[in-house]
């Protein structure tokens, strides 16, 4: 439908005078008798009132049946409707009312102004607005708003009954392992709380880890609620449950925002916790050895904070250091060996995916660090000749490129010649010589096309600026490569490597060695696409007795 050319018509007449492709939305809830009942007095209704109009032809019925109206990406109905309206299947929905369409403002306005874009209007028949007019959005904010805050209210209420049946020793929650759920008491399941069982065992008698039963379990048979691997995760909150030692738990969790279901887990002391008489909460194992397991869970995490391999976001090379094989970052890993410190870096692709996932090697902090102590030394003693090459090679690179005025306005002249596009078939489809599908899919085609270009000519700088831009910055560097004399590993922090690197890129060369190239802070995105001018070489032997090197390169 042609929204414009339907608002000049309903000035003189009204929406039953437009020949159009009429569908409706219903929604409910819940799958109460009472809701079903309401659901199809609705369906019968509409079709009904659709049909009976002979400029309208009925084009489809969407109904999402016991769902929650919070968040629209949810309801498959719903989404089926904005699809087919894309598809010129629909000129005008109707519903009930805006708080079936939608429970926040936000979603009401999002998707009635998408759906006019493809040319459909709704219709909140109790509301009395429909989204044709021009006042409508006005109207539809206020009632939108209206109802938004009607489920803030009803989510409030909700809060303070769930907290009510908590305190009176209503087991709310969703399923765990080992219980069946009715009527707020939980009983055993008897196959599942032999898992339960087996799981507490072996990991009090400290000869499992989580990962080793994740391993048993599957081998035995057992499957989560879904079918498949029951996974360390939930391992370990299986035996952090307290309910397995026949405790009631409840309100560990707070629904902090009703819309972005964002969750905030309080403190064990605000917990609603006692030891039950077994008439809710069964006992599935005995506190001894509920709590044997958990001290061992406690000291095992406390063993691996302080002994083991730890990553850390901050510290000397964070942010600088990329993988050339997936260009993922890397992360410190930090050990201790006899007592001394040993750093690390690590692709971070590699420690979460595994050894084989990438083939870089791990790098010592000590070898980053020497490496750049010698770039810097070796650098600073000939610094205007290797600055003056590379301004050399970015001159030529700038030369052999098109003149930026001139790309600029080739960019125009396209732009220019879509928008004539736009007002021809605009003027075309007010004359009736192209349906309003092929327009809208045609503008809409056009539009993306000015942007694109648009954003084509924001991103071209005048040759002479970049120059100056890549020189002023050089400069600087000149300058403090200059200052260093006789820099030592020791002396290296992270204010030097802010001031003189872009970034620190590894790889391997074809014999292994690897290779580490140092970008200097250039500003020059150009060069760096053309894969970087090597400035500088350093050389660095890894490890005594060991062939292979560590290759350091100044690059801009």
């Amino acid at each position: 439908m042609n929204i414009y050319y339907a608002r000049e018509r309903l000035r003189t007449g009204s929406i039953f005078d437009l020949k159009l492709k009429v569908a409706y939305y219903a929604r409910v809830s819940t799958e109460k008798a009472e809701q079903q009942v309401s659901i199809k007095h609705q369906q019968e209704y509409y079709e009904e009132f659709i049909r009976s109009n002979q400029n309208w032809t009925f084009s489809g019925a969407y109904i999402d049946d016991g769902i929650s109206g919070i968040h629209a990406e949810k309801r498959e109905e719903f989404q089926n409707m904005i699809r087919d309206a894309k598809l010129g299947r629909v000129d005008m929905i109707i519903t009930k009312e805006i708080s079936r369409f939608a429970r926040n403002t936000l979603d009401s306005i999002q998707y009635t102004r998408e759906l006019l874009s493809y040319g459909v209007c709704v219709w909140f028949q109790n509301d009395g607005i429909n989204t044709i007019d021009e006042d409508s959005e006005f109207r539809l904010t206020i009632m939108a708003g209206v109802a938004q805050d009607e489920l803030r209210k009803l989510s409030s209420r909700i809060k303070f009954g769930h907290a009510r049946s908590i305190q009176n020793g209503v087991v709310l929650g969703n399923r765990i392992y080992g219980y069946h759920k009715k009527d707020g008491k939980l009983t055993i399941v008897p196959e599942e709380a032999e898992m339960i069982r087996i799981i507490f065992r072996d990991y009090a008698s400290g000869t499992m880890s989580t990962p080793k039963l994740e391993k048993k379990l599957w081998d035995m048979g057992y499957r989560n609620f879904k079918g498949g691997k029951i996974n360390r995760d939930v391992i370990r909150n299986i035996i952090k449950n307290p309910k397995y030692k026949g405790y009631f738990c409840g309100g560990k969790v707070k629904i902090v925002d009703m819309f972005t279901k964002k969750q905030e887990f309080l403190p064990e002391s605000k917990w609603v916790i006692f030891k039950d008489d077994g008439s809710r909460v069964p006992q599935i194992i005995d506190e001894e050895t509920w709590e044997k397991a958990n001290e061992y869970m406690k000291k095992r995490s406390e063993a691996i904070k302080s002994h083991r391999t730890s990553f850390k976001n901050g510290n000397l090379f964070t942010g600088k250091i990329f993988c050339a094989n997936d260009g993922a970052p890397y992360w410190m890993k930090q050990h201790y060996v006899r007592g001394k410190e040993d750093v690390r870096w690590v692709c971070s692709y590699k420690i979460k995916n595994g050894a084989d996932s990438c083939s870089s090697h791990g790098i010592r902090e000590s070898d980053l660090k020497k490496v750049v102590a010698s770039l810097i030394n070796e650098s600073s003693c000939n610094i205007d000749e290797v600055i003056k090459e590379y301004l050399n090679i970015l001159r030529k690179v700038i030369n052999n490129k098109p003149d930026t005025g001139i790309e600029k306005e080739r960019l125009q002249n396209q732009i220019d010649a879509i928008k004539k596009k736009k007002e021809k078939i605009l003027e075309y489809n007010l004359n009736g010589n192209i349906p309003d599908e092929e327009f809208i899919s045609r503008n809409k085609d056009y539009t993306k096309q000015i942007i694109d270009l648009e954003m084509e000519i924001s991103k071209l700088v005048p040759e002479d600026v970049e120059l100056q831009m890549v020189e002023k910055q050089l400069s600087k560097i000149t300058e403090e490569l200059k200052s260093f004399k006789e820099v030592k590993e020791e002396d290296i922090n992270r204010q030097i490597i802010d001031k003189l690197f872009d970034k620190i890129v590894v790889s391997l060369s074809a014999d292994k060695q690897t290779v580490c190239k140092f970008y200097l802070s250039t500003g020059c995105l150009k060069i760096r696409d053309l894969g970087g001018v090597v400035l500088n070489t350093c050389y660095l032997t890894i490890r005594k007795n060991d062939t292979r090197h560590f290759i350091g390169e100044l690059v801009a």
